[in-house]
Parts: C-alpha cells; structure tokens; sequence
C-alpha cells in the first residue's frame, strides 16, 4: 500500500496516515498474536452496526449491503443503527461506550478518524484510543455535482461564474471531509462559495436534486445514479483517477485544478477498543470474506 502525501493535505497527514496504516494493517497484526486461526464469530444474539450518518447516504448504503451477508453469514441479524450528528462524532462515540463484546460495531468514517478531531476541542472520543480496526472496506473520491439549473457545465465555467458572483453560489456537503474538499477547491481556485452543512448525504442530496442548493460534494455511492439519469450534473472528481461509475468525469488536474490536490474518502469497520483480540481477528476475516465476495 503506498501512501503520497499532497500539500494541500499536509496539516492532516500525521493523523491520516496514523490512522490509515492502523486500519490497513492493523487487523492482520491481529491474527498474526495468535497461535491459531480465529474461529468464526457467532453472535449470540443481534449485532449492531452503527453508522453514524442518517440513511441515505453512502454510509448507509454500505453498512446496509454488509449487514444484510453477515446476516446470512451467522444466522443471526445485524441490524443498521443510524446515529447522526456532529459530523460522525455523535454515532462513533456512542459506539466507543458499548461493551466489547462483539455485538456492536462502527462504521468508522475517514472524516471522524482523519478531520473532525482537528476540527473538535472535544469531539467525545479519541478515534486511535477508542475503537480496534477490523477491516477497511472502501476508497473513493469525493465528486462535485451540480444541479442542472446552475448556468457552468465544467468546473471552468463554475469558477468563473464564482469570481463574477463571489459568495452567492453555495455548495453543501454531509460530513468533514467532504467540507474539506470544497475548501480546498475554493482555495486552490481563489472563489468564494458559501458552505450550507447537512447531517447526511440523504438530505443533502434531496435538497440538491430539488434545486435548493445548486452544488454539492458527495460520495459516488450517493449521486451516480442521479448523475446517469440527467438530474445531476458531474463537474470534477478529487482524486488521481477517474472511476467506472462516473464516466467522463474530470479528475482536478484533467480539470485545470491540479492544486485541489487528493481528496479520498475511506470506509472501514471498527468495534470499541475493550474487543478482545481474537474477536477483532475473527470479525475480520468475516467482514473480508462478505467484501471479497464479488456480488458485492
């Protein structure tokens, strides 16, 4: 796994890449302390996933397509629990209260791991001292999307109109990172666009779909759809490459804006740091046999 760190991420890079490694590596260093393999977990009763966004989203929706083959997997239900506000802060640090018994799991969210305890004087939780990794489970880039009424069919066009309207253009976003990628866009194109913050992709997306905001950043997973239907415009990608569920989407640089820089946004799973180890590595090999599964 190689890691490149940019200049517009640097005031981040320590903790990211703290974080990232622990959940990149740290669950096969689980396995790797005992001497036998972990046998699978059997839950004794309902296990919890929290996800500490609204439904909706993309949160959502990965946390919902894994429970429903972990389901399957133990004979016994998983069940999604959504817990938003504070950008993440308010699910995951419920999360780090419950016992570590197995039962409960987080979703753990790049922007309440990596961003929002830079953002936070106290957020309710230490997200290294708190929660054990399992597994990460994606990366992808943030997309920018605009309504169709909004008058820039590129990211050229919308940057000059921002600099003819300074401020009158707004932008929302459901969550830290995603709010960091537009400031860095604003940053990186000299523009003033004016943040309206959400609890979730879910309402985020509706208020842009209906025309109440004209520019949103978001995870893939929320608008692609949207975006392949024609009620949603694609206007840049802030990331390195260009992805299949987005065709023809600029990255910054194929779109004159190389100094946004790299934005990714990662999923994993995590359960509250009391989880005895070989718990953690039995979950783990759970969780990477329902995401290698290629129906998933």
């Amino acid at each position: 796994m190689t890691i490149r760190p940019t200049r517009a991420t640097s005031p981040f890079i320590g903790l990211i890449l703290r974080t990232l490694m622990l959940f990149a590596l740290g669950a096969p260093v689980v396995q790797a302390q005992n001497a036998a393999p972990p046998a699978a977990f059997t839950p004794t009763r309902p296990v919890t996933l929290i996800v500490p966004f609204p439904p909706g989203g993309g949160t959502d929706a990965v946390g919902r397509a894994v429970a429903e083959r972990l389901s399957q997997l133990w004979g016994q239900q998983m069940i999604v629990d959504n817990r938003a506000g504070a950008q993440g802060n308010v699910g995951s640090a419920q999360a780090a209260r419950q016992p570590g018994d197995g039962h409960t799991v987080l979703l753990a969210h790049q922007g309440v791991f990596t961003v929002n305890p830079h953002l936070y004087k106290d957020g309710g939780l230490d997200p290294l001292r708190d929660f054990k990794p399992v597994t990460r489970a994606t990366q992808q880039p943030f997309v920018l999307v605009a309504h169709p009424s909004l008058k820039a069919q590129s990211l050229v066009e919308l940057i000059a109109l921002a600099k003819a309207e300074p401020g009158r253009i707004s932008y929302g976003s459901s969550a830290s990172g995603p709010q960091l990628a537009g400031e860095m866009l604003k940053s990186a194109a000299g523009i003033d666009l004016t943040h309206v913050p959400y609890k979730g992709a879910g309402p985020a997306v509706i208020d842009v779909l209906a025309g109440h905001i004209p520019l949103l950043v978001a995870n893939p997973t929320s608008v692609a759809q949207h975006v392949r239907s024609g009620k949603l415009r694609a206007l840049v990608l802030f990331g390195t490459d260009p992805i299949s569920v987005l065709p023809g989407t600029p990255t910054a640089a194929q779109a004159g804006v190389a100094q946004a820089g790299e934005m990714p946004e990662w999923y994993g799973f995590a359960v509250p740091a009391s989880t005895p180890d070989a718990t953690v590595a039995a979950l783990n090999r759970d969780f990477r046999r329902v995401l290698d599964d290629p129906a998933l």
